[in-house]
């Protein structure tokens, strides 16, 4: 997969914030998957995820997160009252770090640092960020990290946890490949190099200090090392693991079946047309009997596949969760989400199916077999993998919009603008469908009525076509008849 265009990453950075109402320090918007979340003992269940939420705060305004474009790109560290007097070390340092990525030329993650006044100070409004597929993921630096360090050597604060430092918030399910073999990766090294440096500067500054006694740094060790830590966030976990046919290559059979029924079914419509024992069907009525029955097929074909996932037990009846808390397979319809499922299988079927019966109808055989091929290829690249780092061409029809840029500083008060801004749209069935089919299962951010949009588009279009394709496939037939008899 091409890496011209690295997905992005937005780096917030606020480490001022008062006792009662905290803000958060830094926001590193990154494109990240991670696990490290439930392996730590912070997953949440759909209908207890506001009750544990977070360490560390999340009242307190979160600043720059990763995004698509580099003119948002602010530090706030130290510009807030109460802490305009502190040094903020955490939030520089990994501002600093990740700068140093960007000028690399090795393969890396896009970052981009973003004002805290974008999401109104809040950081429940990055995460919304992320579930909104604004960025990929973000380093949330907590309003007060390096002002609760200072205070955990300087007080003995025991119950100081580096792990409420920094927090890191992703979307699995968006995409698990990308971020399993892509974004992961880079992040744990951030991670690491992070955690690395920062405990070495921190504990040389410490031991420097005489003024600390060396009773404090006995009764707080975890403030010496690894003083540092990032919790992590993944809203929505991609599991269980069977749902992954139902998302990925097991969708290539809607296309399979829909394809095959061509041949399956046209000597049985054929047979309306001869002569043998029966007046031949007029041909506005074949028309209008091949497309219904074309239609009726898939209805059941779609039927078909859709119980095979319930076969094999994936969850349709969960309830849903807030899209700013971590959850396991919350599902946006309840009960009725199977039905929802059938229904973005059927149209997609049609979507697919109906091209292929036009297709079919003008070029014949041998020639349909290249179509499958074609068609089978470029709804796979366009679907089963992240575009973000494919090259435009498979992009096919997109549109990115332009991040807002604001007056320095922002007004107060302004709503975020990240609300109801299209990401990306992309124009072919298949990726629409499996859009669809992730945010029904996983209750992902939701543009189902784009998705449905789209494949009702190519419904359409195909059915506008489909009488002028039969028309041509009965000229076909009739010169071949015509040159038999000769």
């Amino acid at each position: 997969m091409a890496h011209d265009q690295p997905p992005k990453f937005v780096i917030q950075r606020d480490e001022q914030r008062s006792d009662e109402s905290p803000s958060s320090d830094n926001t590193l918007g990154a494109h990240a998957a991670d696990r490290h979340h439930e392996d730590r003992g912070q997953q949440l269940d759909p209908e207890n995820s506001s009750d544990n939420e977070e360490k560390g705060g999340h009242d307190g305004p979160p600043q720059p997160v990763g995004f698509l474009d580099k003119r948002l790109k602010t530090d706030f560290d130290g510009r807030l009252p109460p802490f305009t007097g502190a040094t903020p070390l955490v939030g520089p340092m990994i501002t600093q770090t990740t700068e140093m990525m960007l000028s690399a030329p090795d393969p890396h993650l896009g970052y981009e640092t973003m004002d805290p006044a974008v999401f109104d100070n809040d950081p429940l409004l990055v995460r919304q960020a992320v579930f909104d597929w604004k960025a990929y993921a973000a380093i949330i630096v907590m309003p007060n990290a390096t002002a609760m360090l200072q205070q955990a050597v300087d007080q003995a604060n025991t119950t100081y946890d580096p792990l409420g430092a920094c927090q890191i918030v992703y979307v699995e399910a968006r995409d698990e490949t990308t971020y399993l073999n892509y974004i992961l990766p880079q992040l744990s090294a951030l991670e690491t190099q992070m955690t690395s440096e920062f405990g070495q500067m921190w504990t040389r500054m410490v031991l420097q200090n005489t003024s600390i006694p060396r009773e404090n740094l006995q009764r707080v060790p975890q403030a010496l090392n690894p003083a540092l830590g990032f919790s992590q966030f993944n809203l929505r976990p991609f599991r269980p693991a069977v749902m992954t046919p139902a998302v990925t290559i097991g969708l290539i059979y809607l296309i399979i079946l829909s394809f095959f029924s061509f041949s399956f079914y046209l000597p049985i419509h054929m047979k309306f047309l001869s002569t043998e024992g029966h007046p031949p069907l007029k041909f506005p009525l074949f028309i209008v009997w091949r497309w219904t029955a074309t239609l009726v097929a898939y209805f059941f074909f779609s039927l078909s596949y859709s119980l095979i996932s319930l076969a094999f037990q994936i969850p349709f009846a969960n309830h849903s969760a807030a899209t700013t808390a971590v959850a396991n397979n919350p599902e946006p319809y309840g009960k009725g989400t199977f039905v929802v499922y059938w229904a973005i299988n059927y149209v997609g079927m049609i979507a697919l199916g109906l091209a292929c019966e036009n297709v079919a109808m003008v070029i014949g055989q041998p020639w349909t077999a290249m179509w499958l091929i074609f068609w089978v290829i470029t709804n796979v690249t366009t679907s089963f993998y992240s575009l973000d780092l494919a090259p435009k061409f498979y992009y096919w029809v997109s549109t990115v919009p332009e991040l807002p840029v604001y007056p320095d500083p922002k007004p107060k008060n302004t709503k975020s603008d990240f609300a109801g801004t299209s990401f990306q749209g992309y124009a072919w069935p298949l990726h629409n469908i499996v859009e669809a089919s992730r945010s029904t299962l996983f209750q992902l951010h939701s543009r189902i009525g784009l998705n449905f949009g789209v494949l009702f588009a190519w419904c359409f279009i195909n059915t506008a076509l489909f009488p002028l394709c039969c028309w041509t496939l009965r000229c076909k037939t009739m010169r071949e008849q015509q040159k038999k008899k000769q």
